[in-house]
């Protein structure tokens, strides 16, 4: 599987360029207004050509964009690849025939390897005498030495890759609708590993050719629906039925088949989750909801995409976008579309297809769609993603085990040490909607369109060395705020500050490493003390000192080692819940004065051991204990 690590960071950096497009389809569609009968000709040909420069740089953009993704956003990696594009244009336009021209796919590859020169070269050590081209210098050195040799011989050895473009392209023409089937059922199963960029560079960028009327050549079925090939739009059209129908009608199935008691959280969030992607054609949010719970009904997905490619086809339906097929892209290029009507009616009968479908599935074979489970739902993000962001790092492996931390628009992109140390479990109650490992510790975790705040957040994690204690669930139950436990003593903060939890199982574990050091006499209560100096509390049930009968089983004793999972106390649960006031189980800090900031889990259900349910930062590093 290391293969599809190395494609997902091709991938992620193949996005970059991309996000340009959507300035370039709205320049385009203003040039295209009637500004000459409103008396300002000039308005149309600003606009026209500022849309038409960015394609026509098109491939100036991925060769930089690509280097500086593959880089780690390495700067003189992406001056290097522009500086080779420039050597290649001059040296194919001055002693080629006409023929050869930039194209994204030799911005990508120049990218690619200047890239992977920036990675592996950026600190060599050369001779003193020429150490002047040492460390990130010798990329662009390399870079400029390899273009020239390059478009040297591409010279020669063009007409041979131009007559295999060509039987490429009569080959997919051949296919036909056929041809279209097998690229949307390939386009759908390659999202799910976040690799569909790659499939769409060569479709979308390279595959045939148009003259435009200024005599400019431009390939690929986006460039060329924009330069106003009757004849482009193929790969594009049949994806409109699927994102503004077909996805937001899944999402209504969902809703409809949550249970009550979390249907209105399911009802925010899936409806927003639909109208983004109708708007927009995001749609991993959606996708992402069933491609695990399900995988048999994404394969059944990936069908019909492919059978909307060729119904689209048989039709003559020519349509393009500029970001994605949802409606923003299908009202603003209109103008440019050919039998683009019939994508509504196609649409509205995918979208009873399979809402339907899905409704029908769901129900019958009991998939664990969000909101049929407590822990499947997924949080509302605004304003709680700094707080959330800690607990998100530690369910990743921790600080130590990140490599490098990337998004794109609906996913963390991650390169771990050991992809073994992500839990998966803990990232699904923090509002994930998926994880992919696809080996090398090349890892992608879907929080939907807020993963980009989240990478922010935890790269600010990241660069800081904060003294920090995470927190593991200490029972197997329900999490709740300390303000709700029926107590007035713990629920003002009297005892300390924490979090409580109502437990479903009689055994009490260590939430973090720690010494014991106070076990009361009826062992309803347990103190610990940190390496960091904190004094935690862990009190089982409420006004349980009074129970009488050895209803406690102490399994440590004061004195000993602990570690987080480690099991503390036994219980009788019934005996409990029939004769205390309540078996909420505090956990708090007793000297909150030691902390700085406080950090919590979603208060939901939790297993026995779960990391990290709450975290604290502490305001120094050493008090009262070893170091940290």
């Amino acid at each position: 599987m290391n293969w599809l690590g190395s494609l997902q960071q091709l991938g992620r950096a193949v996005i970059l360029p991309t996000m340009v497009l959507p300035s370039a389809a709205i320049l385009l569609s203003v040039g295209s207004l009637p500004w000459a009968a409103w008396g300002l000709p000039h308005v149309a040909e600003v606009c026209t050509w500022a849309g038409q420069g960015i394609f026509y740089f098109l491939p100036y953009l991925f060769a930089v964009g690509v280097a500086w993704g593959l880089s780690n956003q390495a700067g003189p990696a992406g001056l290097a690849a522009l500086a080779g594009m420039f050597i290649y244009d001059q040296i194919t336009r001055h002693l080629g025939s006409g023929g050869i021209q930039p194209t994204t796919l030799i911005g990508v590859l120049f990218g690619i390897l200047s890239g992977v020169a920036s990675n592996r070269y950026k600190h060599i050590k050369l001779p003193e005498a020429v150490q002047f081209f040492g460390g990130s210098r010798f990329v662009l050195l390399f870079m400029g030495l390899f273009s020239t040799l390059f478009s040297w011989v591409l010279l020669f050895i063009t007409p041979y890759l131009q007559k295999g473009l060509d039987e490429l392209t009569l080959l997919m023409s051949h296919l036909g609708g056929f041809g279209l089937f097998l690229y949307g059922i390939l386009y759908r199963v390659l999202t799910a590993f976040g690799l569909h960029h790659l499939l769409n560079n060569i479709f979308w960028f390279q595959a045939g050719s148009y003259q435009t009327p200024s005599g400019n050549i431009v390939q690929g079925d986006l460039p060329r629906f924009f330069a106003g090939d009757p004849t482009a739009g193929g790969y594009m059209a049949g994806l409109f039925p699927i994102m503004m129908f077909a996805l937001p009608a899944i999402a209504l199935a969902i809703i409809q088949e949550a249970r009550e008691d979390l249907k209105p959280k399911i009802k925010k969030t899936f409806l927003t989750a639909a109208l983004v992607c109708f708007l927009t054609g995001v749609s991993e949010q959606i996708e992402f909801a069933f491609l695990f719970a399900a995988p048999y009904l994404f394969i059944l997905h990936a069908v019909l995409s492919g059978a909307a490619m060729w119904l689209t086809y048989e039709l003559d339906i020519h349509h393009g976008f500029s970001y994605s097929a949802g409606a923003i892209d299908f009202f603003l290029n209109l103008h440019l579309s050919h039998h683009a009507w019939l994508l509504i009616p196609i649409g509205i009968g995918y979208g009873f297809v399979y809402y339907f479908l899905f409704r029908w599935a769901i129900r019958k074979f009991q998939i664990p769609t969000p909101g049929r489970e407590e822990g499947s739902t997924l949080e509302d993000w605004a304003g709680s993603i700094p707080y959330q962001a800690p607990l998100i790092l530690e369910a990743l492996g921790g600080k130590d085990n990140i490599v490098q931390v990337e998004s794109c628009i609906t996913r963390l992109r991650l390169t771990v040490k050991n992809d073994r140390l992500v839990d998966g479990n803990a990232l699904k109650l923090l509002g994930s909607a998926g994880l992919i490992k696809l080996g090398g510790g090349n890892v992608q975790v879907v929080f939907g369109t807020y993963s980009e705040l989240i990478r922010e957040e935890v790269n600010k994690l990241l660069q800081r060395d904060l003294p920090r204690v995470l927190f593991s669930a200490p029972v197997q139950g329900r999490m709740l705020p300390i303000e709700e436990v029926p107590d007035q003593i713990f629920a003002a903060k009297l005892v300390g500050d924490g979090v409580a939890f109502m437990p479903e199982r009689g055994e009490l574990v260590s939430p973090v490493y720690g010494t014991i050091v106070h076990i009361y006499p009826t062992m309803h209560a347990i103190g610990i003390s940190t390496p960091d100096g904190l004094e935690v509390l862990l009190h089982i049930g409420i006004d349980t000192s009074q129970l009488k009968g050895g209803h406690f089983t102490a399994v440590v004793k004061e004195g000993d080692a602990v570690e987080p999972g480690q099991l503390l106390v036994k219980f009788d649960l019934a005996y409990i819940k029939a004769h205390a006031t309540s078996i909420a189980t505090p956990m708090v800090i007793t000297n909150p004065d030691r902390v700085k900031s406080w950090s919590f889990a979603p208060f939901k259900a939790v297993k026995k051991g779960q990391t990290s349910v709450m975290s604290v930062v502490l305001h120094d590093r050493n008090v009262g204990g070893l170091e940290s």
